[in-house]
């Protein structure tokens, strides 16, 4: 077959680029109102980019009604394509930044907002120091959030928790985080000493959105189902800035990395709770998407990064305090 009897190239010469971002838009939001907010168009402008996108595939792919928006079959092919070929543009201007002289590019990095870890920061700091002329950008989501951005090539990599590996993603383990439960100033069991598990049942919880059973946090969340009773969640977050927010101001007893908050308690801001011994632990890994390519600076950053952490001669970290705690008796 020559290229002039190629069925598929009318579909390339005459195809709109741009309506495959605008339908990833659409599918990201799950509404039209909400993409066309996002995307700075009147409403009718993004309907009709799903129309002519429809049109021109001569594919149906979402089905829309009162309450109801929900992909079609072609609607998720064409939408895991779009993340690809999306992720892939966005990208191009970095690739042709690396010219071979001095090192320039861009780096964006998603990540939980609870990673603490020595080692990145010295990677940061040692690699400024060298190509000062690169920049950088730190994105903090949950890690269900920072999984989809490394799969559809938004980032360059990825740091955070995972619960269940994705097939078409590499994975390194930096280290491994313990949790424990915590409280503040205003609650009743700060500075209450030789406390045991059992003490804490029926007490409120505040914690991560991400504190599921079948989430990043499975290892918590099996703890609290240890509790006799189980207290109610009065507030949830997805930022541990704000967990320790609500922790701090007495909403309730809630989870956070210990040698996150070291130092609050020292200060007094902070009170641990049971369990001393053997605290939920919880493995943070760098993530990467094989098919992305990378750019000189970028590959450069990520050898640093596992080279610093040990990941290849060492397995994962144990941070410092994080092993065992002696119980506080009185």
């Amino acid at each position: 077959m020559t290229g002039s009897d190629d069925p598929r190239q009318p579909l390339r010469r005459n195809f709109d680029w741009n309506l495959l971002y605008t339908f990833l838009v659409i599918v990201q939001e799950g509404s039209i109102t909400r993409a066309a907010e996002r995307l700075l168009f009147r409403q009718p402008t993004v309907s009709n980019a799903l129309r002519r996108l429809e049109e021109q595939l001569g594919k149906r792919l979402v089905d829309r009604g009162p309450g109801r928006f929900e992909l079609t079959e072609h609607g998720s092919v064409l939408y895991r394509e779009c993340q690809e070929i999306c992720g892939s543009i966005g990208r191009l201007r970095q690739l042709l930044d690396d010219d071979g002289a001095e090192l320039t590019g861009h780096l964006t990095i998603h990540m939980a907002s609870h990673v603490a870890f020595p080692p990145l920061d010295d990677t940061l700091a040692a690699f400024h120091a060298h190509f000062p002329r690169v920049t950088l950008d730190i994105e903090i989501g949950t890690s269900s959030n920072v999984t989809q951005a490394v799969l559809a090539k938004e980032a360059t990599l990825g740091i955070c928790l995972v619960h269940e590996k994705h097939p078409r993603l590499d994975y390194e383990l930096l280290y491994r985080e313990h949790f424990g439960f915590f409280c503040g100033p205003r609650h009743r069991l700060f500075q209450r000493r030789g406390l045991h598990l059992e003490d804490l049942g029926g007490e409120t919880f505040v914690s991560f959105r991400t504190d599921q059973l079948t989430d990043a946090l499975r290892p918590v969340a099996m703890l609290r189902a240890q509790l006799p009773v189980q207290g109610p969640t009065v507030g949830t977050s997805s930022n541990l800035e704000e967990v320790r927010r609500m922790i701090v101001a007495g909403l309730g007893i809630g989870p956070l990395p210990i040698h996150v908050v070291d130092r609050e308690v020292r200060d007094g801001v902070l009170w641990q709770l049971p369990p001393y011994d053997e605290p939920p632990a919880v493995d943070i890994y760098v993530v990467t998407n094989p098919r992305s390519r990378l750019g000189r600076a970028e590959r450069l950053f990520l050898e640093s990064l596992i080279a610093r952490a040990g990941v290849h001669e060492q397995g994962a970290l144990e941070l410092p305090g994080n092993r065992r705690l002696p119980p506080r008796t009185g």
